[in-house]
This record gives structure tokens, sequence and C-alpha cells, in this order.
């Protein structure tokens, strides 16, 4: 192996814009889209964070982790945004928070920022409260799928669980063995309303996902959903790094 270790703050090169987006109620969200250097993305992934009352936001750390390695090692383009009343180093986002509800305009604004930019073969990635956003208001044109991380499904109701079964959109969920609020049996049962969905389950992880090889072993299989056929994603990196100093 050439190059030196990935780790927890390796931030590998990409285009970073940061964004204002703007919902249909008239609101400013905060966000940044972090893309490949020397091209057009392969795919693109929306992401929509953890819950923010209990501290979840575009920085939260799977999230971030996303946007420094995956435009590098994989050509996908990141886009990370503050759902309404979130706050990170990047800013406040305006609005309140909604349990979910008013959010979805939030998301529906990252999207048409993702088309503005061109970019296409769009995914939402929501981890927890995001997976709730996701499920209830992301079946929509363009989004070609959603993946899921540590979902609680306290949002989410029944029906727009079974909206998502027979449409063209894929689901996949990944679900800790040792998550706080769903663990691995009781999500099948609760998804199995809707078979289509796949739900994984990873072994010794929790619902935050802390420690690099939850994380790197997540990335990976963020990538392999979005493209099947894609190698695992190099552990080395031979080419210009920084290191995030916060971690």
């Amino acid at each position: 192996m050439t190059g030196v270790p990935i780790t927890a703050n390796s931030v590998l090169p990409a285009t970073r814009e940061a964004l204002t987006l703007r919902t249909a109620d008239g609101l400013n969200l905060v966000g940044e889209l972090a893309t490949p250097i020397d091209g057009a993305p392969v795919a693109t992934i929306i992401c929509v964070h953890p819950l923010p009352t209990h501290g979840g936001m575009m920085d939260s750390h799977v999230l971030r982790k996303m946007s420094w390695r995956l435009p590098a090692l994989a050509g996908v383009g990141v886009l990370r945004f503050n759902t309404r009343g979130t706050s990170s180093a990047a800013g406040t986002s305006e609005g309140n928070f909604d349990q979910a509800q008013s959010e979805g305009l939030d998301l529906r604004a990252a999207i048409d920022e993702a088309q503005r930019h061109g970019l296409g073969n769009i995914w939402l990635v929501g981890w927890s409260f995001g997976t709730d956003v996701v499920l209830k208001h992301g079946n929509v044109d363009p989004v070609q799928g959603a993946i899921l991380l540590s979902p609680p499904l306290r949002f989410t109701t029944v029906e727009e669980l079974q909206a998502w079964e027979g449409g063209t959109r894929s689901v996949t969920a990944f679900v800790p063995e040792f998550d706080d609020f769903l663990p691995p049996d009781q999500a099948r049962a609760d998804f199995a309303v809707a078979p289509s969905i796949e739900v994984v389950a990873v072994p010794e992880a929790k619902h935050l996902w802390v420690g690099e090889r939850f994380v790197s072993d997540l990335l990976d299989r963020i990538v392999h959903v979005i493209r099947p056929d894609s190698p695992p994603l190099p552990e080395y990196w031979d080419g210009p790094m920084e290191k995030w100093s916060d971690l």
C-alpha cells in the first residue's frame, strides 16, 4: 500500500462551496456542497442530519466525514445543510424545528439546489431524525433512492413507509446491532409493511456510529449501495491531505 492512512480527521481534496438554500416558505438555510476536483460527480448525496434538539447538524461526524472523503475516494458529491433552526460552525439556518414536518421544505430546497448545480444521480442519506425527514418527504423526483442510518421511525407513519413500496426508488436501512432506539429485530418488524426496504444489521455498531472502524465501514456500505460495482474505498491516500483539528 502506498500513501498515508486515512484517519478520523483526514480531509481529502474536493471543491467545497458554501450554500444558502431558499425554502418555499421563505427561509434561508446554511449548507455546503463538496464535489470532486477533477470533474462532475458520478452521483450526489444529499445528507439530512440527526435531531437538532439533541445536537444534530450538518457537521455531525458521519456526514462531515462523507464530505471529507467521498468526492476524492468515490467521485461522489456531498451536499450537507442545516435544517430550519439548526446551527453549526457554518452558521444558523432560519426558522424553527418542526418535528420532521416543515423540514420537508428544507429537503426540497436541497434537492432543487443540487439540480441548479446540474448534479444528477441524486441519493438521500438520512441519519436518525434525518431518516424520518427522508421517509416522509424524499419519495420525489429526481431522487434515485434513499439510505437510512439508525432509523428510529419516530415521526414516520405506516402509510408513509408503505408509499415507498412498489416504486422505482430503492431504500436501504443500516441498523446498528446495539442501536438505542430501534435495534435490528424491531426494525425488521417495523419495516415489514414495506418489504422492498432492505434492513441491514451492522455488527457491533451503535446509534451514533462512534469509532473510525464503524465510520469507514459505513461509508463503504453507502457507496456500494449507490455504485454496486465499485471496489472497496481505499484505506490509504497518496496525495494532498489536510487534518482537521477539532476531533
